[in-house]
């Protein structure tokens, strides 16, 4: 389904059946298919602008794992529901699972003193360790492949 929301990989762009794939992949139990649910309730973009909704699938995708719905999830807290103490549990969550854009919050927040020394370093560690564990030589290869194939379509 995301594939058509962007129209990639030769597909043409289509909202309304990415949103029904989507829709379908979610029903099956894709995490990945709750995220982007979630963005396109958040932005409006081939349903109508929801944020219950857009915040029900982000917390479907984040417990499911998705560290970047987590972040989101966090910043849904803290935007929209101005609850900062949560917002901040989520999103260290997330960089302690090695999402970078999460560290580099945690890390102003640190600096603007809303998360204490020990928080900034327990989670300065959770988040290297991650990255760690998930480097790999068979990985970058990976990656590599899949960009210089998709930037071949």
């Amino acid at each position: 389904g995301c594939h058509y929301h962007e129209g990639e990989m030769g597909l043409p762009k289509d909202l309304k059946k990415s949103i029904g794939l989507c829709m379908r992949a979610a029903e099956l139990g894709s995490i990945n298919a709750h995220a982007h649910l979630s963005q396109a309730y958040y932005n409006g973009e081939g349903v109508e602008k929801d944020m219950k909704k857009a915040e029900h699938y982000c917390e479907r995708a984040a417990m499911g794992g998705n560290v970047i719905a987590r972040h989101y999830l966090g910043l849904l807290e803290g935007i929209h529901k101005s609850n900062h103490n949560r917002a901040k549990k989520h999103i260290m969550i997330a960089a302690r699972a090695g999402y970078d854009n999460s560290l580099k919050m945690i890390r102003d927040m640190f600096t603007a003193g809303h998360v204490t020394k020990e928080e900034y370093e327990t989670t300065l560690r959770a988040h290297k360790d991650s990255q760690d564990e998930m480097k790999s030589d068979w990985r970058d290869t990976a990656i590599a492949a899949f960009l210089k194939r998709r930037t071949s379509l």
